[in-house]
């Protein structure tokens, strides 16, 4: 979630051994300019919506619809093409198998249509026009790049600052929300990161910090969007759970919606996983849990020292549990790797990664302290940031928070995401069925309701003492 460890290599020189650990995130290469015109919201009839984005790969798009499913667009070989591809052949969600007897071509781009052969989207969409305003901003003496996109409608409307999860890639490339929101009626204010895309700075997980960025975003958006904003809150995902209410809160913002975040620190975060690790092995026992948490306790002393204290806390829980059927089992956010590698490698290459992350923050007393209309949405599958004790945590707040909604998606991953299961593994296939409807309508309205089957809605209202 606020980081996924994407490269663990061991490096072996001499008679020695030198474990190389570290955890980033690398950034998606640079998608091909020349595809940029199709970028876009795009209308194709009887309520349907899709948005075309990059994605990762040079000339690939994403296709994601309303509605929830997600195509990965790849050039169709069978076409020859004079410099950039215009048909391509979707594949189901993020895997690699094929939508059947559905094949997309784009128009040229001033044409600035879309169709679909085959399938039950089958048509031709023309991209919709937003009012987009391009902007920069300020923020701790740094200049963040920022855009502002509007739907055409008349009247005032709300308006959502997307707060960033932990990815270093530009939004205002790949954030697909600014282009389903606007064409549900909402406007939107995207932003690259500090240290992301085309904004200054180095790439930081500091939740007070990133909030600052995010209030300055919000000060942004209301100044470009003047009359046209009824109102002016914040949505994001994942690490966004921290951010956005903390800095909706600085700001007095007029809502915020979180996606897939936890209410319990980072710490808690590789705490759960582990746990989740541990019980998917079999090993579900109060007892193993019980010396688990003595693990996760011994590593976060160390994540959150900075890498300078708790070691030999860290050797005793490896020595005292190192034998154990289930130790080996252990993966986490960090734990697996702590329990891995020998401290010195820890000593040394832990710091040169550092990235300011806010390991102890706890976010209750700012979620008791939000006062605004306030949107949860729920994982129940969620491998990343593990719900239950968000969910628990949560309803307490929502005691006395009246306008806390809360939305679970019970069979979905990190992201609001469906998978199925082959070998063990997860094959992510689509956005939950009613996600990006109730984020949109919820932002319009305040209501949480879902037109689907599946969700468990916990209204604050309903929640509230009678």
């Amino acid at each position: 979630m606020w980081v996924r460890r994407l490269l663990l290599i061991p490096i072996f020189l001499g008679l020695g051994a030198l474990a190389a650990w570290a955890f980033f995130v690398r950034p998606a290469a640079p998608p091909d300019a020349r595809l940029a015109c199709h970028y876009g919201a795009y209308d194709l009839g009887n309520g349907r919506v899709a948005a075309v984005t990059p994605t990762s790969g040079p000339q690939t798009l994403r296709m994601t619809f309303m509605s929830g499913e997600t195509w990965r667009l790849k050039a169709d070989p069978a076409v020859t093409y004079e410099s950039v591809p215009f048909a391509f052949l979707p594949s189901v969600g993020w895997t690699d198998a094929p939508v059947d007897g559905v094949a997309v071509r784009f128009s040229a781009c001033d044409e600035a249509t879309v169709t679909i052969v085959g399938g039950a989207f089958a048509g031709t969409g023309r991209r919709q026009t937003f009012d987009i305003t391009e902007a920069t901003f300020e923020s701790h003496g740094l200049k963040l790049a920022g855009r502002l996109v509007m739907p055409r409608l008349e009247g005032a409307i709300p308006v959502a600052v997307m707060v960033h999860g932990s990815e270093r890639d530009s939004a205002i490339l790949f954030n697909r929300m600014q282009y389903l929101l606007p064409a549900s009626g909402v406007g939107v204010f995207v932003y690259d990161k500090r240290g992301t895309g085309k904004s200054q700075g180095s790439y930081s997980q500091d939740f007070n910090l990133l909030s600052d960025d995010a209030v300055a975003a919000l000060k942004k958006a209301r100044a470009l969007a003047g009359t046209l904003a009824r109102e002016v809150g914040f949505e994001g995902g994942s690490q966004a759970g921290w951010v956005a209410p903390l800095a909706g809160r600085k700001a007095d913002a007029d809502f915020v919606v979180v996606g897939y975040g936890l209410a319990e620190s980072p710490l808690a975060e590789d705490r759960e996983e582990v746990f989740d690790d541990l019980r998917k092995a079999g090993f579900d026992s109060e007892d193993v849990i019980a010396k688990a948490r003595e693990i996760t306790e011994a590593t976060g002393r160390v994540m959150a020292s900075d890498f300078e204290e708790g070691f030999g806390a860290l050797d005793a829980v490896r020595a005292k549990y190192g034998k154990e059927p289930w130790y080996s089992k252990i993966e986490g956010e960090y734990t697996g790797d702590f329990l891995a590698y020998p401290n010195w490698a820890l000593r040394l290459l832990g710091p040169m990664v550092d990235v300011g992350t806010s390991w102890e923050y706890d976010p209750v007393p700012t979620l008791r302290a939000y006062e605004k209309p306030h949107l949860w949405v729920l994982a129940g599958r969620d491998s990343s940031a593990p719900a239950t004790n968000t969910l628990r945590i949560l309803r307490e707040v929502q005691a006395t928070r009246t306008n806390l909604d809360i939305v679970m998606f019970p069979t979905a991953d990190h992201g609001i995401i469906e998978f199925e299961e082959k070998n063990g593994e997860r094959e992510h296939t689509r956005f939950s069925a009613g996600y990006f409807r109730l984020v949109a309508d919820w932002i319009l309205f305040k209501d949480a309701k879902v037109a689907v089957e599946g969700p468990v809605v916990y209204s604050g209202k309903a929640a509230a003492p009678q």
